[in-house]
């Protein structure tokens, strides 16, 4: 099974709003090039990278009566196809680009409050995946993902 990259989002820092680009370079230890946590000093391998699954967006908007897109959740990738809660603790390819899944990533309380309350319980368990970069790489829309 592979899922497939529907939108790679980074933010200049934490305030700015998520904008999509149609590829994207991956640094182990550092992150996407050009995302807000690449050049933050002390960072941990679980600030490399964020994924969350389309369909669990798709899900909750839905359950509550929203709209909200993508972007609006401030993860880095946005993947079709594929459950990223079983990665958590095992090695994947994003395109070329080795990544190891390190621990669900919860919806908090900053995402809930550029949002809506309801993302606490609604994305409970299904908002998203950290990963560390484990090899370097580039990833564009036509990137599969791929576990190993």
């Amino acid at each position: 099974m592979s899922g497939k990259i529907v939108e790679i989002l980074i933010a200049k820092d934490r305030d700015s709003s998520m904008h999509k680009v149609t590829e994207a370079v991956l640094e182990a230890g550092k992150g996407i090039f050009g995302d807000r946590y690449f050049d933050k000093e002390n960072k941990d391998e679980n600030e490399e990278l964020t994924l969350i699954e389309l369909d669990n967006i798709n899900a909750f908007n839905e359950e509550y009566n929203l709209s909200f897109t993508a972007s609006d959740f401030r993860r880095n990738i946005v993947i079709n196809n594929y459950d990223l809660n079983s990665l958590v603790g095992k090695e994947f390819y994003l395109g070329n680009v080795l990544l190891k899944g390190i621990e669900l990533c919860q919806p908090c309380a900053y995402l809930s409050k550029k949002t809506d309350s309801k993302i606490l319980e609604g994305l409970d368990q299904k908002g998203g995946l950290r990963a560390a970069i484990l090899k370097d790489g580039n990833i564009s829309l036509s990137s599969q993902l791929e576990a190993v």
